[in-house]
């Protein structure tokens, strides 16, 4: 196999397993209060990540202790990742693990709304033509049989998806132009949310260790498989090619979600959401080369602009500002360490 279909390869298996994740975590919140997933899930990657970061320490040689830097980011960052998975795994247990996936992908489209920092003028008028085919999705998703009143589940996914691209502009404005490894950062992330969720789970404890041994086997793969291999799998991959392409297999995600959960989750689209489904693909990956094509134009500058860049003002402005400024997320990026 060429490095290419290997890269290839290795992103579209990440976004089949984070496409399973919200069947796997609908399956565990079925047998265990949500809290008690979220911690399990959280201290088993924890462990995990412990331990590759001890076993690469005695592979260099060195004592490469996590820096400032990396602790600054990763706690601020560890409690907005708790935020987002409370939300999406109260939202996964009151909804499909299809509409789940598909309506997480709004993500997409609303990191570029919540992240103006590295904006160059007003988002194309396509973009918001696309963010109106997601909204629609979204609706149709919602209707499941009939337009009746949407789901708690549907609407708990929708404020999981804007906690996410919240979460998603932090990690851009905490990490770039700062020396920050990936496996340091994920670390702390996961020490955080083990940390927060350890109160709450307490009293369940006894309840967890007696779990079947199915259950585990999803908490399991929540944590080794769709938290740290994912991440791991998605930082090697995304290294040795392009953005634009990985974005387009980790777009798949979505798909994957509604395959997982019709094939192994025994679910059944009607008509109307298999359209809504095929809506919600089609509108994120619109807005997320809109947007990306948006991102990468050059800049023109004016004639006044270049004069006002001698003036103090500007001069302040430069200073205060960051050394560098976060790009907004695309698939690549959403699921950066969860």
């Amino acid at each position: 196999m060429s490095d290419v279909r290997r890269t290839d390869a290795v992103l579209l298996l990440v976004a089949i397993v984070w496409g399973s994740s919200y069947l796997s975590a609908q399956t565990a919140t079925a047998a265990l209060p949500v809290l008690l997933v979220l911690f399990a899930r959280y201290a088993l990657s924890a462990l995990a990540c412990l331990g590759l970061v001890a076993s690469r320490r005695r592979g260099s040689g060195g004592s490469r202790r996590w820096t400032r830097a990396e602790l600054r980011a990763g706690v601020p960052l560890g409690v907005t990742q708790a935020a987002v998975l409370v939300v999406e795994t109260y939202g996964v247990a009151h909804t499909t693990a299809a509409n789940a996936g598909l309506i997480i992908s709004l993500t997409i489209v609303l990191t570029p709304f919540l992240d103006r920092g590295g904006r160059r003028g007003a988002l194309p008028v396509p973009f918001f033509a696309a963010t109106g085919v997601c909204v629609l999705a979204v609706g149709l998703l919602m209707s499941g049989n009939g337009f009746d009143s949407p789901r708690l589940g549907d609407l708990l996914m929708l404020g999981a998806a804007l906690i996410r691209a919240g979460h998603v502009v932090l990690v851009g404005r905490f990490t770039t132009g700062r020396a920050i490894r990936p496996l340091h950062l994920t670390t702390v992330q996961t020490l955080v949310g083990t940390a927060l969720f350890l109160p709450m789970a307490a009293h369940g404890l006894p309840t967890l260790v007696r779990a079947d041994p199915a259950i585990w086997a999803q908490l399991v793969h929540l944590a080794l498989f769709c938290s740290v291999f994912a991440f791991l799998a998605q930082t090697w991959a995304v290294q040795r090619t392009s953005a634009s392409r990985a974005s387009l297999l980790l777009g798949t995600e979505p798909v994957w979600a509604v395959a997982v959960g019709v094939a192994l989750g025994g679910e059944h689209l009607t008509a109307l959401t298999g359209f809504g489904a095929a809506l919600m693909v089609a509108g994120t990956y619109w807005g997320q080369a809109v947007e990306r094509a948006h991102r990468s134009t050059p800049e023109l500058r004016l004639p006044s602009a270049r004069a006002s860049a001698h003036s103090p003002a500007t001069h302040l402005d430069k200073d205060s500002a960051c050394p560098s400024r976060p790009t907004t997320a695309s698939p690549t990026t959403t699921r950066t360490s969860t």
